[in-house]
């Protein structure tokens, strides 16, 4: 069976399986038949987390923290709206707690397919001329929403790739904006606010919800994972200034990412710490 795909010229004779995402009758009924089905389980099963017990679940662990010299991050100069913003923002790209814990990390398990049931919900506000968190983690498909606390016109401006996710104007204070379904694939995407080019922030979204930003000690903890051997990520932002854009927002390195392997026994702890520099 061969599903070419619309619009494509005659194919060749059948050498093996093949599927696509659009495909045209070239041998019948039973072909048609056979591609569409094809499709629909590669949609419906590739790929999906399922909710299950996690009754021997293990518990992942750690400390994401800093070594050498840190930066000196230039305050972040704001342009618009100064009487209720100020003349300048620190910087968040890069926030060192208590014994070098870096705020802001993002760790996810990588592979996990079925697992614990999602809880809670993720919510970027607009507060005080700032993206309040600076970072967020949901689960892709998980309830998420954007909050504007301020009085004042604020434009959320989500992209992934440079591809436009979501592009929110937010004039009222209080305002909420659902943005769950717009938040379907995993990646990471960078926030924007197009009125306030001093504001940037991050969305990670993840595959399941193995997913965990560090707090102010840099530490992160992830319960109910099933047993097994997976891949652990730590991603965190670039941090080390590269100047300014043509609209006067900061420009740092790349995001740096560390993988390492990890084994979670059942009901098992184990600790896995990263280390940024």
């Amino acid at each position: 069976m061969r599903c070419a795909p619309w619009g494509a010229p005659p194919a060749a004779p059948p050498t093996g399986p093949r599927l696509g995402f659009r495909g045209e009758v070239r041998a019948g009924a039973s072909t048609l038949i056979g591609c569409v089905l094809a499709v629909v389980v590669a949609v419906s099963g590739a790929g999906a987390y399922e909710e299950g017990a996690a009754a021997d679940g293990g518990t992942l662990s750690g400390v994401v923290r800093f070594s050498g010299t840190p930066p000196t991050l230039e305050p972040l100069r704001v342009n618009k709206n100064r009487d209720i913003c100020g003349d300048q923002k620190v910087s968040e790209a890069l926030v060192l707690g208590a014994e070098r814990g870096v705020r802001g990390s993002v760790v996810t398990i990588e592979g996990i397919s079925r697992g614990k049931k999602p809880s809670g919900e993720a919510v970027l506000d607009n507060h005080g001329c700032l993206f309040v968190p600076h970072v967020v983690g949901v689960m892709a498909g998980g309830r998420a929403r954007i909050r504007n606390s301020d009085a004042m016109l604020h434009n959320t401006h989500g992209l992934h790739g440079g591809r436009t996710v979501f592009n929110l104007a937010l004039p009222v204070q209080d305002q909420i904006v659902d943005i769950t379904r717009r938040l379907s694939k995993p990646g990471v995407v960078r926030i924007l606010c197009d009125a306030h080019p001093h504001m940037f922030a991050w969305m990670v979204v993840h595959d399941s919800p193995y997913i965990a930003v560090t707090d102010e000690r840099g530490a992160y903890r992830m319960d109910q994972v099933p047993p097994g051997a997976y891949k652990v990520s730590m991603w965190h932002e670039g941090f080390r200034a590269k100047g300014a854009d043509k609209d006067g927002r900061p420009v740092h390195d790349e995001p740096v990412t560390v993988t390492k392997d990890v084994v979670i026994p059942a009901r098992g702890v184990v600790k896995i710490d990263f280390e940024l520099k």
